[in-house]
């Protein structure tokens, strides 16, 4: 069996030696690309400060965003308030259906109802004295 080959090294040096590296020839730079360089760069700087403002107070900039969620916690701070006037008011009602002393009550407080054998006294109203 023959022996495998194995590159040599004194070939690769020739290549290189013989072959010199080119250098990139340096251009002087011109007074027009300069000037482009800057108009770009003005440029870039507008774009991205219209880009900045517009997220900050654009119609889905910052500023919307916290005012939506202002508004959304004033809406569950009120929706909440309703719930528990809500349940306040359903509980009341089933007093009203179960409590006959409840009904009994405002029918005195508020009609002016009396039992049978009560005698009722009105009081007109009269002056209070003066407090000293």
């Amino acid at each position: 069996m023959p022996a495998p080959l194995q590159p040599s090294a004194a070939p690769r040096a020739e290549t290189e030696s013989a072959q010199p590296r080119r250098k990139r020839a340096q251009l002087p730079a011109a007074a027009g690309s300069s000037r482009r360089r800057s108009i770009l760069n003005s440029l870039l700087i507008f774009a991205a400060g219209v880009l900045l403002v517009d997220a900050l107070v654009g119609d889905k900039g910052l500023m919307e965003r916290l005012r939506a969620r202002r508004q959304l916690q004033q809406a569950e701070a009120s929706l909440a308030s309703i719930r528990q006037e809500n349940a306040q008011m359903r509980e009341y009602v089933r007093r009203l259906n179960e409590d006959s002393t409840l009904i009994e009550l405002l029918a005195r407080e508020e009609l002016g109802l009396i039992r049978p054998g009560e005698v009722l006294f009105i009081i007109k109203d009269a002056e209070r004295p003066a407090a000293n």
